[in-house]
């Protein structure tokens, strides 16, 4: 038996995985989690909401016309003494109904303003309603993107020790070679299958990494069968090209979402304002109804009797005196000067991060450029000591020494790689560009 065979359970697993996959693109990805996902149902359903209360007739400016009708009855005893003579007459058990039927019609015709700013106000609330879905949406992209290129580095990290467990798997092979023809000790053989071993552990152990990943994308996606096995079609981590820090930073003052739902916030408190303030002016109420009494006698000169005609009039107030309105309308003001500083504060932050962003993007970029030299110096390297190694002009210990520097270099830049990738996301996103990967 060859010492160096990986164990055909193993082989068949990563097989079957294999032929289950399903390979998609970054596009595709999100276009399928962003009509599946949950949280973006959800947050639909909110902005529908508000999309459904934004109407006239929701803030009050519309009459409202109500139907009521009653029954009611009455069985009575009295006694009735005549002052003239004393005489008592008496009446028992007398039986009486009402039945009653109106239409009533109400309208406020002015109220000071307040249905205008209710109307505003719920304007508004729907416009704040769509940039909430935007922030989720946008939430949802950089989360989904993010972990993308997480599955495409945990299976380029899986094939570069797939790859170092092959190498490890020749030089054991020349080693065992070797020894079976006396030219090699059985400690250096030995050596060489500890090593082996030790890569082959290491490349099976990702394949952890690799389904763990795979769960996150399911879960973000909402798809049920959380151990759906996904292929990423990229089999690198590209960068964006062309990214600008002004650029960037007009996009982010004009677009950002959580900056537009600030504003939105003010606009709403000014809307409160105006509202609180409607309570100063005079307001005018019409109503008018039409009816049906009819009644029916136990004891009467009728039998029944039947009523019904218009009613209607018209009420004109005006609030006179009212601490607690002087007091909500200071609160009001306090509210929208916090919502002032809300802006500028955020401002600030949005700049900070911008920066913060930025600065690691340029320094990951530059890294960059050593990593890839450092892995082009590394790889010449490792086919010089493979040319040795095959010559015996190169111990064990050096051969292995070559092939770790390549790994390194190799995960040296991959992790650079995928450092790079995080911040072009959060760039995208803090400027409002990160609908940009659904193109």
């Amino acid at each position: 038996m060859k010492p160096y065979r990986i164990p055909c359970a193993v082989a068949v697993l990563v097989l079957s995985m294999s032929a289950q996959a399903q390979i998609m693109t970054l596009k595709e990805c999100l276009e399928t989690g962003i009509n599946e996902s949950y949280q973006i149902k959800l947050v639909n359903i909110s902005e529908e909401k508000a999309s459904n209360n934004d109407s006239w007739l929701y803030a009050g400016g519309s009459p409202t016309l109500s139907a009521t009708g009653s029954y009611s009855g009455s069985l009575s005893s009295s006694d009735a003494t005549l002052a003239s003579d004393g005489s008592i007459t008496s009446t028992r058990n007398v039986l009486d109904h009402t039945l009653n039927a109106q239409l009533r019609a109400e309208w406020t015709v002015f109220d000071g303003f307040s249905i205008q700013a209710t109307r505003d106000r719920l304007q508004e609330l729907h416009n704040q309603g769509v940039i909430q879905t935007r922030v989720a949406l946008e939430d949802y992209i950089a989360n989904l993107t993010t972990e993308y290129y997480n599955l495409v580095r945990q299976t380029i990290h899986l094939k570069n020790l797939e790859y170092a467990a092959a190498l490890s798997k020749e030089r054991l092979r020349i080693s065992s070679e070797r020894y079976d023809m006396g030219g090699n000790s059985r400690l250096e053989m030995q050596q060489a299958q500890v090593y082996f071993n030790s890569d082959s552990a290491k490349s099976l152990k990702q394949h952890e990494s690799v389904a763990s990943a795979n769960i996150r994308i399911n879960r973000l996606m909402s798809n049920k069968d959380l151990r759906s096995v996904h292929v990423a079609a990229d089999t690198a981590i590209n960068l964006i090209t062309g990214l600008e820090y002004e650029s960037l930073y007009d996009d982010m003052m004009n677009t950002n979402s959580s900056l537009l739902r600030a504003e939105s916030n003010k606009s709403l408190a000014q809307m409160d304002r105006r509202t609180v303030q409607s309570r100063n002016y005079p307001y005018l109420r019409l109503n008018a109804s039409y009816g049906l009494t009819h009644n029916i006698y136990g004891n009467s000169n009728y039998s029944d009797r039947t009523n019904w005609g218009p009613n209607f009039g018209a009420t004109v107030g005006i609030n006179l005196i009212s601490g607690k309105q002087r007091v909500q309308e200071r609160n009001a003001r306090l509210d929208e000067l916090s919502a002032d500083i809300t802006i500028d504060q955020l401002e600030l932050q949005l700049r900070a991060n911008l920066d913060d962003f930025w600065q690691a993007y340029q320094n990951n970029l530059m890294l960059l450029e050593l990593q890839e030299q450092n892995l082009k110096t590394a790889q010449e390297t490792m086919e010089i000591a493979q040319e040795r190694y095959l010559l015996g002009d190169l111990s064990g210990l050096e051969m292995r020494e070559a092939q770790k520097s390549l790994l390194d270099a190799e995960e040296s830049l991959l992790q650079v790689q995928y450092d790079t990738k995080v911040c072009e996301i959060s760039l995208l996103q803090i400027s409002g560009r990160i609908m940009q990967y659904l193109e």
